[in-house]
Formats: structure tokens, C-alpha cells, sequence
């Protein structure tokens, strides 16, 4: 698992997957546009919804459960890294939000 910047992501987004793994009430203060959200809990059950030949990003609101989430997903054969910083450092710089 590598962990890349809110800029790598940004780069990245038109061609990876995005996936949120916050809780429902945290999404609903805006997400990435085009992330697919799967809180972390409910990984395992909606696997089938990542494309396995597609990277991942995982993404939270700081980056401690998208790192563990990509550690997950790699050991399940994906190809998933975690973004710095989470979303709190996404909406400082003023990135895009839904």
C-alpha cells in the first residue's frame, strides 16, 4: 500500500476507483465526486462492488481507516492505496465536494 497525496488523488480520480469508507453521517458533509461509498464495516459484504482490475483509493476523514482498508484490499488481491490526510486535509485545500 502506498499512501499518496490529496493531489495524486485528484489526478488519479478520472481513471481509479474512489472509495469512501466513512460512515454515513460523515459522507454527508460532501465527498469526492465519483467515490463509491462502502462504509468500512460493510467492506467484505460489497466487495463485488470494486472492479478488481481498477486501483483504489481508499479514502476516511484522516487516513487511519483507509490505510487499513487498503492493507485489506491489497491481501485481496486489489491494487489500493490510501490518501493522506483523509478528507479533512481534501476539503482544506478546497478541493471539489458533493
Amino acid at each position: 500500500m502506498a499512501e499518496i497525496t490529496i493531489t495524486e488523488t485528484d489526478q488519479r480520480r478520472a481513471t481509479d476507483n474512489v472509495l469512501d469508507v466513512r460512515e454515513d453521517f460523515e459522507v454527508a458533509e460532501g465527498m469526492i465526486p465519483g467515490a463509491l461509498h462502502i462504509p468500512m464495516g460493510q467492506l467484505q459484504a460489497r466487495l463485488g462492488e470494486l472492479n478488481p482490475a481498477v486501483p483504489v483509493i481508499a479514502v476516511c476523514r484522516s487516513g487511519n481507516r483507509s490505510a487499513a482498508v487498503a492493507d485489506a484490499l491489497n491481501g485481496a488481491g486489489y491494487k489500493a492505496d490510501t490518501m493522506a490526510g483523509g478528507m479533512t486535509a481534501w476539503a482544506r485545500a478546497g478541493l471539489p465536494t458533493t
